[in-house]
């Protein structure tokens, strides 16, 4: 088989221009989530000023010893919570697993069970279907803080006024989040005790346990903040026992799709296809030259792509492009805990910078990870045999917390830079398999 050749620069831009184009099938899903950022961007701050007077006009109780309850908030991004796993751990050894608590989205919960660091009756969900729906369940929600009376609650979202308004609904005399002190961030008011600053060179896993140890900080102290980080062993998300039925699944879907009777050796490819934040996309006609190569220089070698329901009518189209019995698509096909069994099956996986990276941390998996508009620094893997690539361009990172993830660029050249061929040495020097010798004409 012959591995297409490279792109012109033409058909490079108008790819990544294709790549950018949000897809139909995540439409429903973005509408969602773009009303939900309007709501915090427009009336967060009013409403963030006005809780700031409050809190100003009400006294607070002070507290005593150390907490005896805490209550992350953490709204979305189930793949930056697993980042979280070190700061849950911490928490629980402060105030005991029964007595940690956990507020997110209804979408997102399942990736807290499977954690198994808090038992599943303290994940609060809170519903996120509509505006309507958000403001009903933050009403039921306050009413349960009222009845649960946490003695410190932790902000682990990223400068958005929900969350922190969440966080001081709460009730809670010790608050723990990040204050924008000269504008490094959003305006979310004062509703902290705990006013953290933003440190943007600490790994994300590294910054939130940092965030549990600010506890032991008196509030007067801050923004001096003397936490020394941990080491990259001691961040390292719980590795969970999936259930035998998921990888029973796992290991049908596998064998079902190639025909086989014995599980070979599987690269995943997760294209991301429906990714809200385009920019971090690797332009998808490179996972098919990838997967060219790789079934090339591999005889031995099977590729499965990979996606959620919303990616599947797109990614089963990138597989198709593959002519090869060693090529198929399992897009839509897996639960997120089926996706971890077939993560602890395969070789390699290669994704851009998005859930997955987190997600494969938790099973065996070795990961390439792609990065651009964000740095590897703060979101990289940090599971065993895991790399992240990126071009490093001046411009690059672009997005951060400090601007709400926001760019102008739409272009995304930090990762059309990323070449076919670097992700292939990766890829291969992750394989448990030799590349074969070049046949000879």
């Amino acid at each position: 088989m012959q591995a297409p050749s490279e792109p012109t620069a033409s058909e490079s831009n108008r790819a990544v221009q294709r790549a950018l184009e949000p897809s139909a099938s995540a439409g429903l899903k973005a509408s969602v989530v773009t009303q939900m950022q309007r709501v915090d961007g427009l009336l967060g701050p009013i409403l963030c000023f006005l809780a700031t007077c409050l809190r100003y006009l009400a006294p607070e109780r002070s507290p005593q010893g150390p907490p005896r309850s805490i209550v992350f908030i953490k709204l979305s991004e189930q793949g930056a919570t697993v980042l979280a796993g070190a700061a849950l751990r911490e928490a629980v050894r402060r105030a005991g697993r029964e007595q940690v608590y956990f507020v997110t989205f209804t979408g997102n919960r399942e990736i807290l069970d499977l954690m198994d660091v808090i038992p599943r009756e303290n994940v609060i969900e809170l519903a996120s279907g509509s505006v309507l729906a958000f403001l009903r369940g933050v009403l039921q929600l306050i009413l349960h803080f009222r009845r649960l009376r946490p003695q410190a609650a932790i902000d682990l979202d990223f400068f958005t006024r929900a969350s922190a308004l969440l966080t001081w609904a709460t009730g809670a005399p010790r608050r723990v989040g990040l204050h924008a002190y000269f504008g490094e961030g959003p305006y979310r008011g004062d509703l902290l005790t705990h006013r953290c600053r933003y440190n943007p060179h600490w790994h994300t896993a590294k910054f939130f346990l940092a965030l549990v140890r600010a506890l032991d900080q008196a509030p007067e102290d801050f923004p001096t903040w003397p936490v020394v980080g941990d080491d990259e062993g001691a961040l390292r998300p719980p590795r969970p026992r999936l259930p035998e039925a998921a990888r029973r699944s796992a290991e049908e879907l596998i064998l079902s799709r190639f025909g086989l009777s014995a599980i070979p050796v599987v690269v995943l490819l997760n294209a991301n296809c429906s990714d809200l934040m385009p920019l971090r996309k690797w332009v998808p006609e490179r996972y098919v030259e990838l997967a060219h190569l790789l079934l090339e220089r591999h005889p031995e070698l099977y590729i499965l792509f990979t996606g959620g329901p919303s990616e599947a009518e797109e990614t089963n189209a990138l597989a198709a492009r593959i002519p090869s019995p060693r090529c198929a698509s399992i897009a839509g096909r897996t639960t997120l805990t089926e996706l971890l069994a077939v993560y602890d099956l395969a070789a390699v996986l290669v994704t851009n910078d998005s859930g997955p990276v987190h997600f494969a941390s938790l099973t065996h998996i070795k990961t390439v990870a792609l990065f651009g508009p964000e740095t590897p620094a703060l979101f990289g893997p940090i599971g065993d045999g895991a790399v992240a690539l990126t071009a490093s361009l001046a411009c690059s990172p672009c997005v951060s917390a400090q601007n709400s993830r926001q760019s102008k660029c739409r272009e995304n050249r930090c990762m059309s830079a990323i070449s076919v061929q670097s992700v292939y040495a990766a890829v291969a020097a992750r394989l448990p398999v030799p590349e074969a010798a070049p046949s000879r004409s």
